[in-house]
């Protein structure tokens, strides 16, 4: 089979049978596509022609352009996958990825927002009293609430929420729905938005709308919460997944139980979720260090 074909094969079916996010199927596609290129170089159009070796290759090349860990071992994996589906099809019948080594990446800590920093986002003056700053308010307060990605609170629609059992149902990654517990506020606050959007942009399943009252994007979701965190936090990045991270860290601190939050956070692996116990680990510290008369004698 061709290599073109066999890329164009596989891209079909984790777009239409595996139905990954778009994003996904965009790096994915992309970075075959640039393997077939290095392969075509080379004379190699046939995908039984591939081999660890012209993977490696190509890999080191990524490798000395100084493109950083992550970034190499997220090519890696989508040549991987590539493979394995073409063994689990008949297509080839050896595994080349087990002589191909993945780069390690540097693990770094989550960034979250300081407790001080969220409570602000109940303050009245920070937002607008119109539609806008209410739905903004709402939003950035939900993000943090529940911990949802900003996917998910895209794609929130209004039967999304059970006001009355106090849940909010999450579509999230593969499709996969989870139930998410909210306290009687929050039920309160989104019950006020629905009546507000309805009688300001007129009827709409989304939950959350953009000025044309069509359903908001992830990059919108995104904007919103650099121009409010911005003002509010001093942290090194500023991005809706860094309310996930604070819902986590947060609750961890006040005693929370792990499984509890990756079952929250919708993590297949606890191991995903175990980062957390570290930055909480890392905080003790640094308040040790800096608040505890020893520790600031010990740190001087």
């Amino acid at each position: 089979m061709k290599i073109e074909d066999a890329i164009a094969r596989f891209v079909d079916y984790i777009a239409f049978e595996r139905r990954m996010a778009k994003g996904t199927v965009k790096n994915y596609t992309a970075d075959l596509h640039d393997l077939a290129l290095l392969a075509a170089k080379y004379g190699i159009n046939d995908v039984e022609e591939v081999d660890s070796k012209l993977i490696r290759e190509w890999q080191m090349q990524h490798m000395d352009c100084g493109e950083k860990p992550g970034t190499v071992k997220r090519r890696i994996a989508s040549v991987s996958s590539w493979i394995h589906y073409l063994q689990r099809i008949g297509i080839i019948d050896s595994d080349i990825m087990a002589k191909v080594t993945v780069p390690k990446q540097p693990k770094h800590l989550p960034v979250f927002f300081k407790e001080s920093e969220t409570e602000h986002l109940y303050d009245e003056g920070l937002f607008g009293n119109d539609f806008q700053g209410r739905q903004d308010r709402l939003m950035l307060r939900m993000l943090y609430e529940t911990g949802i990605r900003r996917s998910e609170l895209a794609g929130l629609k209004e039967q999304s929420a059970d006001l009355g059992a106090l849940t909010l149902k999450v579509l999230g990654k593969r499709n996969k729905e989870r139930i998410i517990p909210i306290e009687i506020e929050l039920a309160h606050n989104i019950s006020e938005h629905i009546a507000l959007k309805r009688e300001t942009m007129g009827e709409c399943e989304w939950m959350f709308v953009n000025r044309k009252g069509q359903q908001i994007s992830t990059d919108q979701v995104y904007q919103r919460v650099r121009k409010y965190m911005s003002q509010l936090s001093n942290a090194d990045r500023i991005s809706p997944h860094v309310f996930r991270h604070s819902f986590a860290t947060h609750i961890l601190k006040e005693g929370g139980d792990l499984r509890a939050i990756q079952e929250l956070l919708g993590h297949e692996s606890l191991s995903t979720t175990e980062i957390y116990t570290h930055v909480t680990r890392e905080h003790l510290k640094e308040v040790y260090l800096t608040a505890h008369p020893r520790g600031k004698r010990n740190n001087k």
